[in-house]
C-alpha cells in the first residue's frame, strides 16, 4: 500500500480533509486507536499511598497505589464537583477527594461519602475506571472498550529482563502528532540532521516489507567519515580502538508501537534493541509522550557498559533532542498551513502512513466534541462519553 494510488483505506470514515498531493485523508487528523496497551507513567513515579495525574488523548486519569502495592487508574474528577481526584488522598485500598472525602475503589465505585446518612439522596455510581498492568517498569492502560483488554496482549519486550542486556528508560514530551515520530524513526535518511554526533553515516536501504498492520525496513550503516561520538561507537558495539564495522539496522512499525535492532557486522545478537511507542496527551493529538526502552547488549568486560553509561545517555539524549527539534517544526509548519503538504516520495513512509491511517480512528473536531461533554449538575449519566469505532466509523458507547 502507498500514497501513490494503490492504497486502499477503509471505507465508511468521515474523511473531511486529503493530501492535495495525494488525494487521501489528511494522517495528522488521525488519533490512535485506544484498544491498546499504552503506558501513561513510569512505575517508581507512582509511588505507594500516592496520586500521580496523567492524560491518555485528553482523557485525564488519576493513577494511585493503594496499600496492596497495585496501581489504580481512574477518571481524573470527583463525581460531586468534578474536583480532579489526582488532588486527593490514597487511604488504604481507595482514594478520597480532597474536597469532601468522597472514597472511591480501585474499579472507580464510591465506597464512602463521610456525610450521608441512610434515606438521603442516591449517590452516583462513581467514575470510570481504566484497566491497569504493570511491565517492563512502566504503568499501562487500556483506555478503550473494556472488554477487550483480557484478550489483547502487553507489547512483547523479550531482552528487557535478559541478563545480556541492561535497559535504559526514556519517558519525554514531544509537541507534535505521533505520526512524525513513526516516520522520523522509520526514514533513516536523515542522518544529515546527527552529523555532530555521529559524523557521516551512509545508510542504504536492502529493503522493506509491509502488511495492514507493520511496516518493517532494514538499512545498511556505513561510516564514511567525520567525527565520531564514542557513545555512537559503543552502543554499535565496537568498543574503543577497534576498526569501524557496517551494521544492519531492522527498524519496525508494529501497530502502535515501533522496535529497532541494530546488529553489528559478524555479530549474532543486536548490540542494542529498542521499543518505543508514542502516546498522545491532548484530545487534538498534537502532543505526544514518547516511552522508549533501550536495551544495550552487555560487553565482555562489565564494567566498561557501567562506566560509559552516563556518556550513553547524554549521546542518545542528544540524538533524540535534534529529532524532537525536527519533528516539532514538522508540527509547527502544519498548524500554520492548516493540513499536510508533504511531498513525500519515499515508498517506506507512505506504506506506514497507509498503516496509521488504517489502523488509527478518525479525530472528531473539536466542536463537536465540546457539544458531547456531559453536564456536570450531578444528573448526567454515568456512562463513559461516546468513542469512535475503529473499525467502522461510527460512534457506539460501551
Amino acid at each position: 500500500m502507498s500514497e501513490n494510488g494503490s492504497g486502499k483505506i477503509a471505507r465508511g470514515r468521515p474523511l473531511e480533509r486529503r493530501n492535495l498531493l495525494s488525494g487521501l485523508p489528511d494522517l495528522r487528523r488521525f488519533g490512535v486507536n485506544p484498544d491498546f496497551w499504552y503506558p501513561v507513567a513510569q512505575s517508581r513515579s507512582v509511588r505507594g499511598g500516592q496520586v500521580a495525574a496523567t492524560a491518555f488523548a485528553g482523557e485525564r486519569m488519576a493513577l494511585f497505589r493503594g496499600r496492596s502495592g497495585a496501581v489504580h487508574a481512574l477518571e481524573d474528577r470527583c463525581a460531586h464537583r468534578q474536583v480532579p481526584l489526582s488532588m486527593g488522598v490514597v487511604d488504604g485500598e481507595t482514594l478520597r477527594c480532597c474536597y469532601h472525602a468522597w472514597a472511591y475503589r480501585g474499579d472507580g465505585r464510591i465506597s464512602q461519602i463521610p456525610y450521608l446518612a441512610k434515606g438521603d439522596g442516591r449517590p452516583p455510581r462513581g467514575v470510570r475506571a481504566y484497566p491497569v498492568r504493570e511491565a517492563y517498569g512502566l504503568v499501562f492502560v487500556f483506555p478503550g472498550d473494556p472488554e477487550k483488554a483480557a484478550v489483547t496482549p502487553l507489547p512483547e519486550v523479550p531482552d528487557f529482563a535478559s541478563a545480556q542486556y541492561r535497559t535504559m528508560t526514556f519517558s519525554r514530551t514531544v509537541r507534535c502528532h505521533y505520526s512524525f515520530m513513526h516516520e522520523n524513526l522509520l526514514d533513516m535518511n536523515h542522518q544529515f540532521l546527527h552529523r555532530g554526533v555521529v559524523g557521516r553515516l551512509q545508510p542504504q536501504l536492502l529493503g522493506y516489507r509491509s502488511d495492514q498492520r507493520s511496516v518493517e525496513a532494514r538499512y545498511l550503516f556505513t561510516h564514511t567519515g567525520g567525527k565520531r561520538n564514542r557513545s555512537a561507537r559503543l552502543l554499535a558495539a565496537e568498543g574503543i580502538g577497534s576498526q569501524a564495522s557496517s551494521d544492519v539496522m531492522t527498524i519496525r512499525t508494529e501497530y502502535p508501537y515501533q522496535t529497532l535492532d541494530l546488529v553489528p557486522e559478524n555479530a549474532d545478537r543486536p548490540a542494542l534493541r529498542l521499543w518505543a511507542v508514542y502516546v498522545p496527551e491532548d484530545a487534538e493529538q498534537r502532543t505526544c509522550h514518547a516511552y522508549g526502552l533501550l536495551m544495550i547488549k552487555r560487553p565482555r568486560i562489565p564494567a566498561a557498559l557501567q562506566v560509559a553509561w552516563p556518556f550513553i545517555r547524554h549521546f542518545t539524549e542528544r540524538v533524540f533532542a535534534e529529532d524532537r527539534m525536527a519533528v516539532e517544526a514538522e508540527q509547527r509548519a502544519w498548524d500554520e498551513q492548516g493540513e499536510d503538504r508533504n511531498h513525500e516520495v519515499f515508498p517506506l513512509i507512505l506504506d506506514v502512513r497507509d498503516v496509521l491511517r488504517a489502523n488509527g480512528v478518525p479525530l472528531r473536531p473539536r466542536a463537536a466534541a465540546e457539544t458531547s461533554t456531559a453536564a456536570c449538575d450531578g444528573r448526567a449519566s454515568d456512562a463513559p462519553a461516546p468513542r469512535a469505532d475503529p473499525g467502522s466509523g461510527h460512534v457506539s458507547a460501551w
